[in-house]
């Protein structure tokens, strides 16, 4: 049973609190009063079986009632006056007690060494005559006449079964009938299988209550019987005996099916119900029980409701700040808070929507993750919001905008308002120990009130508040309570216990108590005072908070035994989250110390199974009462210590010294499984719950995953935790699927300071990289070992302990995967140990603006939708949205070492804000112009000396006081003639600006006083594209639309340079020495000299695509460079531009680069995630050294150890990269340069196609002999060129001729002749790929996507169906039967060579693709590899074009070469992935390849299934086939597997 419920994700546990104790103990009144209540916590909490009754031939014990109420005593003693001795004897065995409500006698325990048995027994049969006799003359009711009378069991049944008429569900009762048994019970008085009198005597009246008992069960709820008839033998019993070992097997098996069918009835209900939000409900109703359980006994406090609700009134309607209220610990905020969520809509309206969380009672209120989350989830449904979408979740970034923009929604509706209360912020495991608070709104819009609570003291998190919201009037302090209000709040207390106190007990607490107005302290005194007979005398209570939990504990150890308490307390306090009921007995059970205790006076009742008895736990348990705290996590419930001083004294009494790590070394035991399932202790023999990592294929151990690192790094086992944590494999992607990343880097940040160990930083740093593709495709096993494997493998030999051991497990676990997946051979992902720090994301729309603020480890983005993210680096987290913007961010500055920013926005509007606060200090409208014909620039400076900011758009110039948000003045311009750049120059108080039509002005930057005008001299019919100043020199360097650099000054301007291209952008160093002017695809880099700049370098920095920004870093030894092919280039400016390395942005054009300090962000405003690199050591050797291609004209040779790339910064060679070395080899000259490449393996040549038309061929193994092939026109550049599969054929396509050449063995190198043929396409567009085939056949494709079959032979050319956009590339199977074609538009076509049709079409989309790049056949031609420009590769099945599996590999693959098992592809990333395709099974894997994948889309079309359904007649919408022209053919879907 216990594994079954565990694979449903639900914990098992027995409840039998007689197994383990002596009789004495089980048949006392407590016992039978515990039993009962834990019959109301079985049918409680259970989801399935909930009770189980074994029923024999005893009825058992009556027991004397434990308590009898003062009016029914009356009575039984009235009857018992007569007969002097027995009420002498109850008497003696009762109490008055009068402090119960109403007054009460208490049975009495008898004394140490008593003989209590036969006296008891007289008790008994004296009260049950008495009741009797007061029955017959209906004095007292059938009810109260039962409890003299019923036996324990009947007690139990009647509680759990026969009392309700809906239990029958989760009951099972087993009835044993012995045949013959009254034939035999009369025979022998020895005989104990049915009740005897002390004379042993039968006990009839038992045998005919146990009768009724039995009929009555049957008539009521006949389906829970299940009845087991036996033979009778004297010695039934036995267990030796053969038919009673059957029949306890058959009942074994019986009450599995039962209790597996029980569990499964529920289950189903439950899902019929629909529980997709279950856990939702489940915290809301956890927050309110515990609300409704506070304020009870709430008192006073009424001046502190009505003032806190007139300022809520007075807030709604405009926005505010969050209150605070602060208090010492026990002062009654956690009441107080409560008390305001009830009375919420009182003070706001009816339709107010409340949230109220109390921090840290449940696992989703413990962090900032679950919390925001369940929040949203409430706000959501509460206003008929959509809910949150799983893009958003994943990110714990998202999910903070997400809250953010919601309380502005909810703000907007104008309707109801909304109410969080969040108390006890201390206990938010972010907050505790942080610098900030990230997610917190620090400005409530209207409508919306966020109401927070801490404590006061050396916690410090009301510090950290304090930091962040500045306003002292948010914090409202809560104070004692006065002593009539103390007294009232005892007195609800007494009154809800149903308790009094006598005046001298009264007197004692108060005495205790002097002033005391502390709920906190007033609650310890209560849970005292309740104890209290008025008969006894109790010890005086202590004076402090401490003293009386010391107090506690010591009254505890003198009721349970000392280590029983300290055992029990230190295991609670020890774990990370809690510890179940059923988890803490286990743990009790292999705690060898507590059993010997334990079964130190009597014997365990089992030499097979030794557990911890129950009872003994649920005693402690009712007499810890509201001490424990129970919090739902992960659908358990769990128990911790619900007050913060018992946690502190636990630690000071059982967890000092080595205690503290002895208990963790349970704990781990317990949640590694070491003695689960019977596995032989020392000392005992426990059987324990198993703790596999998973329970099933989709049920997680969660309670292991979360509690076992925790207990292995508190108990110093640090080698096992690196083994079997944080070095498995099958660990780390266990919590990675069921938690999710953030949980697994949680582990890896909670366990890693306490770790010497570079490997662990290395798989925590592997994982960090993990995270962007996690956030795209969704976590999944083969994704994470994809991943880890493809980072890891390059550390594999030199880290062999950890690392080494990860890379092996996930090797295994890819040679025994069922479905179709990729193994890497080797590593070809960012590496750990680069420069890439993180990749973020926060924003859904692009990034438009970003600014550092590096005294304070700030990075502020803006983006596109208006909204600001203030970004704390060194905790990689957001910890501001600044929402007020409602355009696009367009400029930020920040300033004030940092704590400051201004920001300006295509709204017109600037807004100043505090940084560390997240408050908007004010807001400035510039007033833009709203001409649409005239250009938008925004331009800011500020001036921090004189505390103003200078603004600048279109025609106007503003300068506002930063202080006051006044205007200084205001400059209007032409706004024929606008002014393209501004600049301020400090040093000669001047303001200059150029206009579009080269007019210099300059102003007093004091008083916006024109100082002259006057147009630029060095430059005629330019337009300003951009500028930047330089402050020593006092000069605006301006860029313009032809190519021209001018220095300008308040003097005059001057031409500095003449670039080939219109002037893109221009940057300065930190220190104005070195001068960048981006134009083109080039950088120029310009050295500041007595006239102002000159020529840095005679080489430009040359780039693939158009470059886009530059920075310069700290020390002026590097530059940075983003251009439009979303690459990165760190550039060497101390060796003379040497290219150090090359990073790939967010694949997107890299338009924006921050730097701040060592660290640059890069972004784009086309994605919603930045980078974040770390240049400081760039210099430094990288282990695996990527090679440095930019172009994607990439050749690999000698089975993937050479690369062959055009060289940087001089593409008239070729680089020889040695991947093994990580090491340029060599380099070819070519003289011309290089549009391809292309190697032929088996020959040993390298062919490179030049932009002169000439085909230079390099033999691989020598230097001497290279055979130079002519074009055949002069001067006509290389498009592409093509080998056969055999090597034996050459094809060169130019715009629109093919040249075919032969190529035959040789000696010493091949021999190529030709051309053998050579024919024109006659078309306008040019070719842009080929592909040849052994028998002189040609397949072609142009420009616009036409594809065509030439066969040479006969100078013939078939036209082939026409692709809807340009076709990348076009590949030939190895059989040369088949060819495969891929276009931009995602479309791939396997075509049919000998029918010269189309077999397949095969469609692929996603929201990030962008079109095929290259594709291959594998070797035996069953598979198609194909690489996607969004920087994926799929496998498509030659058979029946089946999706098979889709690889995320964060680069884009220039070329893809298949290999005996798999391919290797050389990437933009500079590495060479290196793959084995696997597929265990013929048929297609059941397991779709895009269930991880956001909004994909794979589309199938067949045609041989399409003319099967044209022939057979069946109206579909199909188009006719065109042999004839290049019609696109409509994409009906035959296969469609769709993922939104």
């Amino acid at each position: 049973c216990r594994t079954f419920c565990q694979k449903h994700g639900l914990m098992f546990e027995v409840v039998d609190l007689r197994w383990g104790i002596r009789n004495i103990e089980a048949t006392d009144h407590l016992t039978t009063e515990l039993c009962l209540e834990e019959v109301d916590r079985c049918w409680k909490t259970s989801i399935g079986p909930a009770f189980v009754a074994l029923i024999g031939d005893q009825y058992g014990p009556c027991l004397v009632p434990s308590r009898i109420d003062e009016k029914e005593w009356e009575v039984l003693r009235d009857h018992l006056t007569a007969r002097p001795s027995d009420l002498e004897l109850v008497a003696r065995y009762f109490r008055r007690d009068e402090n119960a409500v109403p007054p009460t006698y208490v049975l009495q325990a008898p004394g140490t060494g008593e003989a209590c048995e036969p006296e008891e027994a007289t008790l008994t049969s004296v009260l049950r005559s008495g009741a009797q006799e007061a029955r017959r003359l209906g004095l007292i009711t059938q009810e109260q006449w039962q409890r003299y009378h019923r036996s324990v069991i009947e007690w139990e049944i009647e509680r759990s079964l026969l009392s309700s008429e809906d239990r029958e569900q989760g009951a099972t009762v087993f009835l044993r009938d012995i045949q013959d048994l009254h034939k035999h019970i009369l025979e022998d008085c020895a005989l104990r299988m049915v009740d005897r009198l002390a004379d042993g005597c039968l006990d009839t009246d038992a045998q005919n209550l146990l009768s009724s008992l039995k009929s009555h069960i049957t008539d009521m709820h006949p389906g829970v019987l299940k009845t087991h008839r036996l033979p009778w033998s004297r010695d039934l019993v036995n267990p030796k005996n053969k038919t009673h070992a059957r029949y306890l097997k058959e009942l074994g098996e019986q009450f599995v099916v039962r209790a597996n069918h029980q569990v499964l009835t529920r289950l189903r209900e439950l899902d019929t119900a629909g529980q997709e939000l279950a856990w939702l409900y489940q915290e809301i109703r956890h927050h309110l029980w515990q609300s409704s359980e506070v304020i009870q006994t709430f008192c006073g406090r009424q001046e502190l409701l009505v003032r806190l609700g007139q300022q809520l009134r007075h807030d709604d309607s405009k926005q505010h700040t969050p209150l605070v209220l602060f208090g010492p610990p026990g002062i009654g905020k956690t009441a107080l808070m409560c008390k305001l969520a009830e009375q919420m809509p009182r003070l706001l309206g009816h339709k107010t929507v409340t949230v109220l969380r109390l921090l840290g009672t449940s696992q989703m209120s413990s962090d900032a993750r679950g919390l925001l989350k369940s929040i949203c989830f409430q706000v959501c449904l509460a206003y008929g919001l959509p809910l949150p979408p799983a893009q958003v979740l994943d990110a714990h970034t998202r999910v903070v905008q997400f809250f953010h923009t919601l309380l502005h929604t909810v703000s907007c509706r104008n309707f109801e308002s909304l109410v969080l209360l969040l108390d006890a912020m201390d206990d938010l495991d972010s907050v505790r120990h942080a610098r900030r608070v990230p997610w917190l709104p620090l400005n409530c819009p209207p409508r919306v009130h966020l109401i927070l609570s801490a404590c006061s003291g050396a916690l410090g998190v009301l510090d950290t508040l304090q930091r962040v919201l500045l306003d002292p009037e948010a914090y409202w302090e809560v104070k004692p309570l006065s002593g009539n209000q103390g007294q009232q709040m005892i007195q609800l207390l007494l009154a809800a216990a149903r308790r009094t106190l006598s005046p001298v007990h009264t007197d004692l607490l108060w005495a205790s108590l002097p002033e005391c107005g502390n709920p906190g302290r007033l609650s310890l005194a209560f849970e005292e005072a309740r104890k209290w007979a008025s008969f006894t005398v109790p010890v005086p209570l202590a004076t402090t908070a401490e003293e009386a939990t010391h107090q506690l504990c010591t009254r505890l150890e003198q009721t349970h035994g000392q280590l029983l308490v300290a055992r029990v307390l230190g295991y609670i306090v020890s774990s990370r989250h809690g510890l179940s009921e059923a988890e803490l007995k286990d743990v009790l059970s292999l705690d060898d110390e507590v059993l010997q205790d334990v079964y130190r006076d009597w014997t365990p009742p089992s030499k097979e199974l030794l557990r911890f008895p129950p009872l003994l736990w649920v005693r402690l348990r009712r007499d810890l009462g509201y001490y424990l705290a129970r919090r739902p996590v992960d659908g358990f419930t769990l128990l911790a210590i619900a007050h913060r001083q018992l946690v502190e004294v636990v630690h000071e009494r059982y967890l000092s010294g080595s205690e503290r790590a002895k208990r963790h070394g349970v704990l781990a035991d317990f949640f590694s499984g070491t003695w689960s399932q019977g596995t032989k202790k020392l000392i005992t023999l426990p059987l324990v719950a198993p703790q596999p990592l998973w329970f099933s294929h989709t049920v997680a151990n969660l309670r292991k995953l979360k509690e076992l690192p925790y207990h292995l790094l508190h108990s110093g086992r640090l080698e096992e935790l690196k083994q079997e944590v944080l070095g498995s494999m099958s660990w780390i992607s266990c919590r990675g699927i069921s938690g999710g990343i953030e949980d697994l880097l949680d582990d890896f940040d909670l366990c890693a300071p306490h770790l010497d160990s570079p490997e662990v930083g290395l798989v925590r740093e592997a994982l960090q990289l993990c995270r962007p593709a996690v956030e795209l495709r969704g976590m999944e096993r083969s994704l994470l070992y994809t991943e880890l494997l493809a980072r890891l493998h390059f550390f594999a030999t030199s880290h062999p302990a950890l690392v080494g051991q990860l890379c092996q497990q996930a090797q295994s676990w890819f040679r025994l995967c069922a479905h179709p997946v990729l193994v890497p051979l080797g590593g070809f992902l960012q590496p750990p140990g680069g420069p890439l720090r993180a990749t973020l994301s926060g924003c859904h729309k692009g990034i438009t603006a970003m600014a550092w603020g590096v005294e304070e480890k700030l990075l502020v983005i803006g983006t596109q939708d208006g909204i600001m993210a203030v970004w704390d680096m060194e905790e990689q987290h957001v910890i501001h949205m600044l929402t007020g913007h409602t355009g696009e961010v367009r400029c930020v500055k920040i300033f004030a070492k940092g704590t400051l920013a201004i920001s300006a926005s295509k709204d017109y509007t600037l807004r100043l804000w505090n940084l560390l606060s997240g408050r908007e200090k004010f807001t400035i409208w510039d007033g833009g112009s709203k001409n649409p014909a005239e250009p938008q620039i925004w331009n800011l400076h500020v001036d921090e000396a004189h505390k103003v900011v200078y603004s600048a758009s279109g025609s106007k110039i503003n300068a506002w006081n930063l202080e006051t948000a006044e205007l200084v003045f205001h400059i209007l311009g032409d706004a024929s003639d606008p002014w393209m750049c501004m600049a301020v120059l400090a040093s000669q108080a001047t303001l200059l600006a150029v206009s579009r039509d080269g007019v210099v002005s300059l102003w007093s930057s004091a008083t916006g006083k024109l100082q002259g005008k006057q147009h630029m001299s060095s430059i005629k019919e330019e337009t300003p594209t951009c500028a930047i100043s330089v402050q020593k020199q006092g000069k605006l360097v301006t860029g313009f639309s032809n190519g021209s650099i001018s220095l300008v000054s308040s003097k005059g301007d001057r031409l500095l340079e003449k670039l080939p291209d219109a002037v893109r952008f221009l940057v300065v160093s930190e220190d104005e020495s070195l001068l960048a002017a981006g134009f083109g695809r080039s950088v120029r880099i310009f050295l500041a000299d007595s006239r102002g700049f000159c020529r840095f370098m005679a080489m430009d920095l040359e780039h693939e695509d158009m470059v886009e920004t530059a920075v310069f870093d700290t020390e002026n030894n590097l530059i940075i460079t983003g251009s439009l092919d979303a690459l990165i280039q760190v550039w060497s400016l101390s060796e003379q531009g040497t290219l150090l390395d090359i990073l790939e942005g967010v694949g997107a054009p890299v338009s924006l680069l921050a730097r701040g300090g060592a660290l640059v962000a890069s972004a784009s405003p086309q994605s919603s995630s930045f980078k974040v690199w770390d240049l400081s050591d760039v210099h430094r050797s990288r282990a695996p050294a990527p090679f440095l291609d930019r172009t994607g004209l990439t050749a690999v040779s000698h089975n993937g150890s050479y690369v062959y790339f055009p060289k940087i910064g001089d593409k008239n060679k070729v680089t020889i990269w040695d991947l093994a070395e990580g090491e340029e080899q060599d380099s070819l000259d070519t003289s011309s340069e290089v549009r391809c490449l292309e190697v032929a393996e088996q020959r040993k040549l390298l062919f490179t196609g030049l932009v002169s038309g000439v085909v230079l061929v390099f033999p691989l193994n020598s230097r001497q002999d290279v055979i130079c092939i002519p074009p055949p026109e002069a001067r006509k550049a290389i498009n592409c060129m093509s080998l056969s599969k055999c090597e034996d054929r050459l094809a060169i396509a130019y715009d629109n001729i093919v040249l075919v050449l032969d190529i035959t063995p040789g000696d010493p190198c091949p021999v190529i002749d030709g051309p053998r043929y050579t024919f024109y396409t006659q078309l306008p567009e040019t070719l842009c790929s080929v592909a040849i085939l052994t028998d002189y056949r040609v397949v072609y494709s142009m420009t616009n996507g036409d594809l065509f079959l030439y066969e040479c032979a006969n100078s013939k050319a078939f036209p082939l169906e026409a692709h809807r956009s340009r076709v990348a590339c076009v590949e030939v199977s190895h059989k040369e039967q088949l060819v495969v074609s891929g276009s931009e538009d995602a479309l791939l076509c396997l075509w049919d060579l000998q029918a010269r049709k189309w077999k397949f079409e095969m469609s692929y989309t996603s929201s990030y693709c962008r079109g095929v790049q290259c594709a291959c056949f594998s070797k035996d031609d069953k598979y198609v590899y194909v690489g996607l420009k969004d920087r994926s590769i799929l496998v498509w099945s030659v058979l029946d074009g089946t999706l098979l599996t889709v690889q995320f590999v964060h680069a884009v693959v220039n070329r893809i070469i298949p290999t005996t098992s798999g391919f290797i592809a050389p990437t933009r990333h500079g590495y060479l992935i290196r793959e084995r395709f696997q597929c265990l099974s013929a048929k297609a894997s059941p397991q779709d390849p895009l269930k991880n994948f956001k909004k994909a889309v794979w589309m199938v079309k067949s045609r041989q299934r399409e003319e099967l359904v044209a022939a057979a007649g069946t109206p579909q919408d199909l188009e006719s086939e065109s042999a004839q022209g290049n019609e696109t053919k409509s994409n009906k879907c035959s296969q469609v597997c769709l993922i939104v």
